[in-house]
């Protein structure tokens, strides 16, 4: 038996004991080591993701252990230090073939749709598993996901060499797409946040600004900091006030990545859309081109691990993980099972 989280139709979380699944073919078994709270998690816990029902079984961001392998299965071996890639994809249509499989129509995520891996392990397609490189401590192993997500935002938004980019939230997203950006080559990085702590850590991070969200006149002050306007902004909020804000700080014929996932339909100012040629861009997710290019900036030292993840909870105390990762005082909170 295995011990595995719940998050029940009401929104309790509990652990409960399920039966330890043997791998078929082509799958692996993985013992967890680590697994990451997102802010989708916590949007889901509340019953606001769009798109995450409750009860579900929450780890999509999470390294461990190869356990045991299936017949058939030569990419890993047991004893591998894995991380998974939870995107699980058709494989044939039209978008996979062409190798964007993070917009298949038929797409799914383990630990949102389909049981996660907060759990004492979990059995899953041996090709969504990635050997995790010695370089990397577990610790940066687990957040190779979460920055999987900006890494792709930025890799759409085009060539940043030089750009002056705004990101609009402070929360583990959007440290991480200031900090894809500034590798990516941006000159000058500004973000946004309601709470004071989060911009403090943002400049730590090597933000150039960090400005209060609801500072009147915000679009003004980036213009003034930017010397015009933003050549993108990443909507890392993904609400009608930050989608205001974006069109209104983005330069004539630039660029807005809405990488923030909205709860519903939102206000957006199209007059101003349509008048200044403005591109609006969705990002969903990752392909594993995304995934190693997340390994190497970790390797490299240019996302700092140890600033990012504030608090660790063993499983049994997933309940208080949870809630902690829904205030404003953490950042990137971590359920241990290893």
């Amino acid at each position: 038996m295995d011990r595995r989280v719940t998050v029940t139709a009401d929104g309790d979380i509990v652990v409960e004991e399920v039966a330890r699944v043997r791998p078929a073919a082509g799958e692996a078994r993985v013992r967890t080591l680590l697994t990451g709270i997102c802010g989708s998690d916590v949007h889901a816990l509340r019953g606001e993701h769009p798109f995450i029902p409750r009860p579900y079984h929450p780890g999509h961001e999470a390294v461990g252990v190869v356990a045991e392998t299936g017949p058939g299965v030569t990419s890993v071996a047991e004893g591998d230090r894995v991380l998974l890639e939870p995107n699980l994809v058709c494989g044939t249509c039209r978008h996979c073939r062409s190798g964007r499989y993070n917009i298949c129509g038929e797409l799914r995520v383990i630990g949102c749709q389909t049981a996660g891996a907060m759990a004492d392990g979990f059995t899953v397609r041996a090709d969504r598993l990635h050997r995790v490189p010695d370089r990397l401590t577990d610790v940066q192993a687990v957040l190779v996901e979460p920055l999987a997500t900006p890494v792709h935002a930025v890799r759409r938004a085009g060539d940043l060499a030089g750009a002056g980019v705004l990101v609009l939230g402070a929360g583990p997203i959007g440290l991480l797409t200031a900090l894809a950006a500034r590798a990516a080559g941006a000159r000058t990085v500004i973000v946004t946040d309601p709470v004071a702590a989060k911009r403090d850590r943002a400049v730590r991070l090597g933000a150039d600004a960090a400005l209060a969200s609801g500072t009147p006149g915000l679009p003004e002050l980036v213009r003034e900091r930017l010397g015009g306007g933003a050549d993108v902004v990443f909507d890392c909020v993904a609400v009608s006030a930050s989608i205001t804000q974006a069109v209104r700080s983005v330069e004539k014929g630039g660029t807005v990545m809405v990488v923030g996932v909205p709860q519903g339909p939102l206000d957006v100012p199209l007059d101003l859309v349509q008048d200044r040629e403005i591109a609006v861009r969705g990002s969903l997710m990752y392909v594993g081109e995304d995934m190693r290019a997340a390994m190497t900036l970790l390797g490299t030292g240019v996302v700092p691990a140890d600033e990012l993840v504030t608090a660790t909870f063993p499983l049994d105390r997933a309940d208080e993980a949870f809630r902690a990762a829904g205030g404003p005082d953490q950042m990137k909170v971590l359920v241990s099972v290893g």
